[in-house]
């Protein structure tokens, strides 16, 4: 009989300067190369000077609203001396809360009408074919390419004969479709697994309660980014509420107008004004951006 003596299994030793050296050099072995990572710095520079641009404009807002109003003009890329001069005239002149409360509803019923649109537009283009069905999605789509002022006398015109001119319900009105969504969440729907809604329909649910209980449930991350966008849009229209809101200032965007005049503007207060309309979409942007980057990157998605 042969004994075979088995060696206890080997204990990991202490962590030594030569093992975590190492370990480094198999890491960086396995690193991209180096002349792979400098050919991105063109990329990487280009893209800071794109991000200062499109950041310079805010800041210089937030500047000069923090100037005296006697310095609204300077060139001092710095508010020297620092004043909340403007905002106290802001707060003075306009009733700032209650725009604000009502520019929020009516940028909260057009994301949630336009969204209500778009779920119900496209789940129609994603789950059924039919006769002209892409002849169809793309004049839809085509809508979306068509500039604004093209219906914008028309739209002005069937309002102005709704007698809804100088009302909330007529800025909502004409825009509650937007192609943009259906566009943006038919991605969605095409790439939502078809075995799930035929298991649906052998069950016995109809089509209504399958884009309910089954498809609305497994989109709401796309759901909400796209509301957070169709929010922010709306919150940031200015050219149609401008219009029909000629004699009211009921809205943050028409009320900033009122310190532009013929006897001269004020652009301190103008900045100060613009500087808190701003601000929930910063806060919104800022807590809830994952979700709006998620719906650019999966709309490209199958």
């Amino acid at each position: 009989m042969t004994f075979v003596a088995i060696a206890p299994p080997a204990q990991p030793g202490p962590l030594t300067a030569a093992s975590v050296t190492g370990r480094a050099d198999d890491s960086k072995a396995r690193n991209i190369p180096r002349w792979v990572a400098w050919s991105a710095a063109p990329s990487h520079a280009l893209l800071l000077v794109l991000a200062a641009a499109s950041i310079f404009p805010v800041y210089w807002m937030f500047v000069t609203a923090f100037r005296p109003a006697a310095d609204s003009l300077s060139t001092n890329p710095f508010p020297v001396p620092f004043s909340l001069e403007n905002f106290e005239y802001v707060v003075e002149t306009l009733p700032i809360v209650g725009m604000m409360a009502n520019t929020f509803g009516m940028a909260l019923v057009l994301a949630v009408c336009q969204l209500l649109v778009a779920i119900l537009a496209s789940y129609g283009f994603a789950r059924w074919n039919f006769v002209g069905k892409k002849a169809l999605y793309l004049l839809f789509v085509g809508s979306w390419l068509v500039p604004f002022q093209v219906t914008m006398i028309p739209n002005y015109l069937l309002v102005s004969q709704m007698g809804l001119l100088n009302t909330i319900t007529g800025v909502v009105l004409p825009q509650l479709c937007s192609a943009f969504a259906v566009m943006m969440l038919r991605q969605h729907l095409e790439a939502f697994p078809k075995d799930l809604l035929d298991a649906s329909q052998m069950d016995g649910r109809s089509s209504w309660r399958t884009l309910w209980e089954v498809v609305i449930p497994n989109l709401r991350p796309a759901l909400a980014a796209l509301g957070i966008m169709l929010f922010i849009s709306a919150w940031n229209e200015y050219l149609w509420p401008s219009l029909i809101m000629q004699k009211s200032d009921a809205l943050i965007q028409v009320g900033i107008r009122g310190f532009l005049g013929a006897e001269g503007n004020n652009w301190g207060a103008v900045m100060a004004a613009s500087a808190l309309a701003c601000l929930p979409i910063f806060l919104i942007y800022i807590f809830l951006q994952r979700y709006v980057v998620d719906a650019f990157v999966r709309s490209g998605l199958k």
